[in-house]
């Protein structure tokens, strides 16, 4: 009976797909491991399908976070996929997008791409908590960089990301500077690290100014609604009001704004607005908004120079890149009008 592949990585102690990147001298697995395997096939007495030799595909694997309604309109993944290409380009790497509906369709089409051979490494675009596709990559040391804090196996993963904390602590500290005391925030998803961060550096802004918290001023939509959303209706409709908003993103600026002028509220007369990301929109909406820019292109150049690093010299220790982020001032905000302070008080 011939020697499977799977009893050859059962006695390396390594998974079946180190054992298959061994026999084509994959670039992704260090050279300890592949003596370790490569000792194992000859004890064994097993003999590879495919020569020895190095791999032609030099291809970078982009995964989306699970396909929602609004991850295609949002600017901040096509700058970052913009910055991944532009570089990967260079270097003469091919990329190659991977989504789906759910994450298992997602770690199938992983699983699919690493056992034929078709991925170098991949770029997440997006940490989350608890990611099992993280487990995944990192259970069968496929090299991976995280676009965002990384949750788990800290040490041993690249990541690049923005100091979220001090970015919302900075657009916080902003409103406060117009006179602001009365700030909420709408968020997305916190399961999503870089928004639980923002939550964090929105609180401490207001502790720093002991301005204290109120839960009700915090919303949480996790997908972007098109149609008026119930949630910011009732906040904007309260007895003590808001008169300024941090929004996590554009878009959610925009709903915001448009929910804001449904109930006749003038942006920035009654209601202040910060967002993140400085895409195209929050140039050209009326009026034009005051925007956190987080730099995504950068982002994505960083993230494809140290993937391509990584795979090229996989003894590399694990970097973590911090892209720093500015503050582009427009009309969407000024400072508050006492008139509106006694209005909602």
């Amino acid at each position: 009976m011939s020697i499977t592949i799977k009893e050859v990585a059962r006695l390396a102690g390594v998974s079946p797909s180190t054992v298959s990147r061994t026999c084509t001298n994959h670039p992704s697995i260090s050279e300890q491991t592949k003596e370790k395997v490569r000792k194992a096939m000859q004890e064994l007495g097993y003999e590879p399908n495919t020569p020895i030799a190095s791999p032609n595909t030099k291809t970078i694997g982009i995964v989306l976070p699970v396909s929602e309604k609004d991850t295609y309109e949002n600017s901040f993944f096509l700058e970052t996929m913009r910055g991944i290409s532009q570089f990967c380009n260079q270097k003469q790497y091919f990329t190659t997008f991977i989504t789906g509906a759910s994450t298992d369709e997602i770690l199938q089409c992983i699983r699919q791409m690493s056992k034929e051979e078709r991925l170098d490494g991949i770029i997440l675009l997006y940490s989350s908590r608890q990611d099992p596709i993280v487990d995944y990559l990192y259970g069968e040391g496929i090299q991976f960089v995280i676009i965002g804090k990384a949750d788990r196996y800290i040490q041993d993963t690249v990541y690049i990301d923005n100091d979220n904390i001090q970015a919302a602590r900075d657009a916080t500290s902003y409103l406060i500077s117009l006179g602001h005391t009365r700030i909420a925030y709408l968020g997305c998803d916190s399961a999503r690290i870089f928004s639980a961060d923002r939550k964090s550096g929105y609180i401490l802004a207001l502790t720093e100014q002991n301005i204290p918290f109120r839960p009700e001023y915090y919303i949480e939509i996790p997908f972007i609604p098109y149609e008026d959303s119930e949630e910011l209706k009732k906040t904007l409709s309260m007895e003590e009001r808001p008169t300024a908003f941090i929004a996590n993103d554009d878009i959610h600026a925009l709903v915001l704004a448009h929910t804001a002028s449904q109930m006749n509220l003038r942006i920035p007369e009654d209601l202040s607005i910060v967002s993140f990301n400085n895409s195209i929109a929050a140039r050209l909406t009326s009026p034009p908004l005051t925007s956190i820019d987080i730099n995504s292109r950068q982002l994505g150049i960083e993230a494809a120079s140290q993937i391509i690093n990584h795979i090229e010299d996989p003894s590399l220790l694990p970097t973590k890149i911090i892209v720093p982020h500015h503050l582009v001032e427009r009309k969407s905000c000024e400072r508050l009008r006492q008139e509106l302070y006694g209005q909602c008080k």
